[in-house]
C-alpha cells in the first residue's frame, strides 16, 4: 500500500531493511543529490546545467505506485528510465535529446537511436512508448517537487569543421559519464549510509606532495650515477639536458604535445615528471599515462610507485583489461579498487591504450564512468607510434577533441614520432603540436649508437649460425612459432645461454627471464635470446648484435633500441642486422610496412632511425592506408546520424575494437606466491585486491586457445557461482613449460595420448 505522509505520496528511490520503506532514500532525495553531483563532474567541459538535468530526470519513471510496489516487493518489472528521457526530448527538443539518450540508458547503455541494436531497444522506439500504456504513468506530484525551466543553454564548443557529428557524440558520453557516477555515488553512499558508514570519499594528496617525493627519487638517482662509471658519463648528462629542458616547457599553455626522445635516452622519467610541472601550473588534476601493451603496464606503474613511496601507492591506479573488473558480481560493487577503476579519479591513472580508447566510444556505463575524470589531464601516450592504423583517425579525432573541448594536454611520447601533424601532409592532421624535448635531430645524432645492415634472406639454418658465432645475440621474429621452433633448434644443438621469451609466458616468468638476461649480459657470459616483439616494448636490455625479422621502420627502431642501449660499446661495433625469412612468411599486414621499411631503406641517406627518415616512412604508410585508417568508417557514422542526433552508440562501441582477436586470461599457478593467491582466492569475498595481484601470473590466449584447454578440461574455473566466468586456472601444469610458456597445441596431444589408455 503507498506511504502516506501529509496527505501526498511519498516516493522512494530504494528500499532499505524495513518492509514498510521508512528507512528508504526517498527519491526527491537521490535525484536532488545525483543532479547536484552531477553538475559538478560537468564543470571542466562546461556542462553543468545539463548534467544536473539529467540527473533530475534520471529516475523520473519511480514517481509511479508501480515502483513503490516493486520496493516493497512485488515482481513487476517498472521501466522507471523512459519517462525522464520523454520529458527531455518533449521539452528541450536538440539538448533534451541528447539528454534522452543518458537517461533511458543509465543502466542498460547508450543505445542506437534508430538502427536496432543488439538485446537493446532503440532511443527512437523508447521515446516512442506511451505514458499509461507502455510504461507506467507519473504521478503530478513529481511537477510539485521538480522545477524544469523552458531552455537549456547549449555547450559552449569550439566546433570541428569536419566532424562535427563526432564531437556531439563524444559530449554526449561525457555526460552519461557525469550521470552514471553520481548515479552510482550516491546510491552507494546511501547503502553504506544504512550499514553505519559515512560516505565513501577519496582523500588523495595533492600533486605537489606528489611531484616532491618524485623530485626527490630523480635527485637520488643522480647521485647514484655521478658515483658510478656505467653508463657512459655523456649518456647521462644527455638525459639530464632532455630532462632540464622538457621541464621548462611546462608553462605552455595546454593542448597537443610531442616528446621525441631516443631510445636510452630517459622518456619514462621525463615524461612523468613534465606531467607533474605542466599539471600543477595550470592546476589540471590528474595525469594518465596510457601504455601500448599491457605486457609492460606493472613495469612502469612499479617504476612510479617506487618514485612515489610505498605510503602514496594508493594515488596511482592500475587500470586494464586483464581481468574485467565489470564481469564482478554485486557484492563486489563497493569494493575500493574497483570503484577507483571505474572512476578514475586518483592523481595517477597507469592504463592501456585499448582501455583508454575503447572507453572514449563505448557504450557502457561501467566503461564510461571514468570519462568525465579524463577532462582536466595531462594524458601521456607512451609509445605513440603503436597506436593501430585501422582506427588512427577516430583516436586521433578523440585526442583532438580532449584538447580542444575538455582542457586536456596530450603528449605523444616515443623515440619513432609518427608523421600525424598537418605540417608533415597528413590530411586533417593535428595543428599546433609543440615539442618538449630539445632539438630531436640533434638528439637522435648523439644517440646514434648502432650500425643498421640489412643482410637478405636467412634461412633457420643461416640464422642458427649467427647464434652459434655470437654469444651475446638477440633475434627477434614475428611470430611465436618460429621463436618456438629457433628456440627448439638452439637446445638440439645445446648452444649455451639459450633463451626464448614469448607472451604465452605469465609476466613473473619473464620478468625472472630477464633478470637472468642482464645479469648474464653484464658478466660477459653466454646470452642467445629468441623472442617475438614484446621484447621491443620498453623492455631494458643491450646486447653488441641484434638481428629483427623484416617489419615496419619503427619496429626497426625499436629492435635497435636493445642493441648498444647504454652506449658503452663503439657504434660500428654494435650491429642491428634485418633479415627476411623464406621459412616464415610475414602476414600482409606486417609484409606492407616491410615494404614501406625497404623503401626507407634504399632512397633515405644517412641514418635511416633519424627524424626525417621515420617521418617519410610513415607517411608512405599512410598515404597507401588512406580510407583504411578508419576501417570501420566510425567517424563518417557519427556525421552520417548528425542532423536527427540519431547516433548508433551500440555499434560504434561494437566497431571500435582494438584488438580482434578475443583474449581470454587463463592463471599460472607458477610459483608458491601464485599457489597462495588461488587459494585465498577460493575464499575471498573482495577479489579485487587478490586480482590485481594475480595480474603477473596471467596469460593471454585466442579464443580458439581457450576451447582447446577447456575440451580437454585443462582449465577450470574459480569459484564460478561466485565470480562467474571472470578467473580461469591452468589445472594441467604439464601444459605449461619452466623454459617456453603455455602451449595449448599440446593439450590436443595430450588428450590423444591419454585416450589410447583407456580400456
Amino acid at each position: 500500500m503507498p506511504i502516506q505522509h501529509s496527505n501526498q505520496t511519498i516516493y522512494y528511490a530504494h528500499s532499505g531493511i524495513l518492509e514498510d520503506l521508512s528507512d528508504g532514500q526517498t527519491l526527491i532525495d537521490h535525484l536532488a543529490t545525483v543532479s547536484e553531483i552531477a553538475g559538478q563532474n560537468a564543470q571542466w567541459f562546461g556542462a553543468e546545467e545539463l548534467a544536473q538535468y539529467a540527473g533530475l530526470l534520471h529516475d523520473l519513471g519511480k514517481y509511479c505506485p508501480e515502483f513503490l510496489k516493486r520496493l516493497q516487493g512485488g515482481k513487476i518489472r517498472v521501466d522507471h528510465a523512459t519517462a525522464g528521457a520523454k520529458i527531455a526530448n518533449e521539452r528541450w527538443q536538440q539538448m533534451g535529446k541528447l539528454l534522452a539518450y543518458c537517461i533511458a540508458g543509465h543502466h542498460a547503455g547508450l543505445a542506437n537511436g534508430i538502427d536496432e541494436g543488439q538485446q537493446r531497444s532503440t532511443l527512437d522506439e523508447r521515446l516512442k512508448l506511451k505514458f499509461g500504456e507502455d510504461i507506467p504513468d507519473l504521478d503530478p506530484v513529481w511537477l510539485q517537487e521538480i522545477n524544469l525551466p523552458t531552455h537549456l543553454t547549449p555547450p559552449v564548443l569550439k566546433l570541428h569543421k569536419i566532424w562535427p557529428g563526432f564531437q556531439l557524440a563524444f559530449f554526449t558520453r561525457m555526460i552519461f559519464s557525469c550521470l552514471i557516477d553520481a548515479d552510482r555515488k550516491d546510491t552507494n553512499n546511501y547503502y553504506r549510509r544504512l550499514e553505519g558508514k559515512g560516505n565513501a570519499e577519496s582523500n588523495y594528496p595533492p600533486l605537489s606532495t606528489l611531484r616532491e617525493r618524485f623530485n626527490a627519487k630523480l635527485e637520488a638517482i643522480q647521485r647514484t650515477l655521478a658515483s658510478q662509471s656505467q653508463p657512459p658519463k655523456n649518456i647521462n648528462q644527455l638525459r639530464q639536458r632532455i630532462l632540464d629542458h622538457s621541464r621548462k616547457q611546462a608553462e605552455l599553455r595546454p593542448g597537443l604535445f610531442s616528446l621525441t626522445v631516443p631510445t636510452g635516452g630517459g622518456k619514462t622519467y621525463t615524461s612523468m615528471a613534465f606531467a607533474l610541472d605542466h599539471a600543477i601550473t595550470h592546476q589540471l588534476r590528474r595525469i594518465i599515462y596510457v601504455i601500448p601493451f599491457t605486457s609492460i603496464i606493472e613495469q612502469n606503474a612499479k617504476v612510479f610507485r617506487e618514485a612515489f613511496g610505498d605510503d602514496l601507492a594508493s594515488t596511482i591506479t592500475e587500470h586494464h583489461s586483464a581481468f574485467d573488473d565489470t564481469k564482478l558480481p554485486n557484492n563486489e560493487a563497493r569494493d575500493t579498487l574497483k570503484l577507483a577503476m571505474e572512476s578514475w579519479d586518483a592523481p595517477v591513472i597507469v592504463t592501456t591504450a585499448v582501455q583508454f580508447f575503447e572507453s572514449l566510444f563505448a557504450d557502457r556505463p561501467s566503461q564510461c564512468r571514468k570519462l568525465h575524470n579524463i577532462a582536466g589531464s595531462v594524458i601521456i601516450l607512451d609509445e605513440a607510434q603503436t597506436l593501430p592504423l585501422k582506427l588512427l583517425r577516430p583516436i586521433m579525432a578523440a585526442i583532438d577533441e580532449l584538447a580542444l573541448n575538455y582542457w586536456c594536454s596530450v603528449v605523444l611520447c616515443t623515440a619513432t614520432q609518427p608523421a600525424l601533424k598537418k605540417a608533415e601532409g597528413f590530411v586533417n592532421g593535428f595543428e599546433n603540436v609543440r615539442e618538449i624535448s630539445p632539438d630531436p635531430l640533434a638528439l637522435f645524432t648523439e644517440l646514434e649508437r648502432v650500425t643498421i645492415k640489412n643482410i637478405g634472406e636467412q634461412s633457420d639454418e643461416q640464422l642458427l649460425s649467427h647464434l652459434q658465432e655470437k654469444e651475446q645475440v638477440l633475434i627477434i621474429v614475428n611470430n611465436r612459432r618460429h621463436a618456438r621452433s629457433l628456440y627448439d633448434s638452439m637446445k638440439k644443438l645445446k648452444l649455451e645461454g639459450a633463451t626464448h621469451l614469448t607472451t604465452l609466458m605469465c609476466a613473473k616468468h619473464r620478468s625472472q627471464i630477464l633478470e637472468k638476461v642482464n645479469e648474464d649480459l653484464k658478466l660477459g657470459k653466454p646470452c642467445r635470446v629468441v623472442s617475438t616483439s614484446l621484447i621491443e616494448a620498453g623492455v631494458d636490455v643491450d646486447f653488441p648484435c641484434v638481428l629483427r625479422a623484416e617489419a615496419g621502420l619503427d619496429s626497426i627502431a625499436q629492435a635497435a633500441g636493445r642493441c648498444n642501449r647504454e652506449g658503452k660499446r663503439e657504434r660500428k661495433d654494435s650491429e642491428v642486422l634485418i633479415f627476411q625469412s623464406p621459412d616464415w612468411h610475414a602476414p600482409p599486414e606486417l609484409e606492407q610496412l616491410a615494404g614501406n621499411m625497404r623503401e626507407v631503406m634504399r632512397n633515405h641517406s644517412g641514418n635511416v632511425l633519424s627524424p626525417g627518415a621515420l617521418t617519410s616512412y610513415f607517411s608512405a604508410v599512410y598515404w597507401s592506408k588512406g580510407d583504411e585508417l578508419d576501417k570501420k568508417k566510425i567517424l563518417q557514422a557519427h556525421n552520417n546520424h548528425c542532423r536527427q542526433l540519431s547516433f548508433p552508440f551500440q555499434n560504434i562501441a561494437r566497431d571500435f575494437r582494438m584488438i580482434e582477436t578475443m583474449l581470454k586470461p587463463v592463471i599460472i599457478e607458477f610459483d608458491d606466491e601464485a599457489e597462495r593467491l588461488l587459494h585465498d582466492l577460493e575464499f575471498a569475498e573482495n577479489a579485487s585486491g587478490i586480482a590485481r595481484r594475480l595480474q603477473v601470473y596471467l596469460v593471454q590466449i585466442p579464443e580458439h586457445g581457450f576451447k582447446e584447454l577447456l575440451k580437454v578440461g585443462a582449465i577450470k574455473p574459480i569459484k564460478p557461482e561466485k565470480f562467474g566466468d571472470q578467473f580461469w586456472r591452468l589445472t594441467d601444469r604439464d601444459l605449461y613449460d619452466k623454459e617456453a610458456g603455455l602451449s595449448w597445441d599440446q593439450a590436443t596431444l595430450v588428450f590423444m595420448e591419454s585416450e589410447k589408455t583407456i580400456i
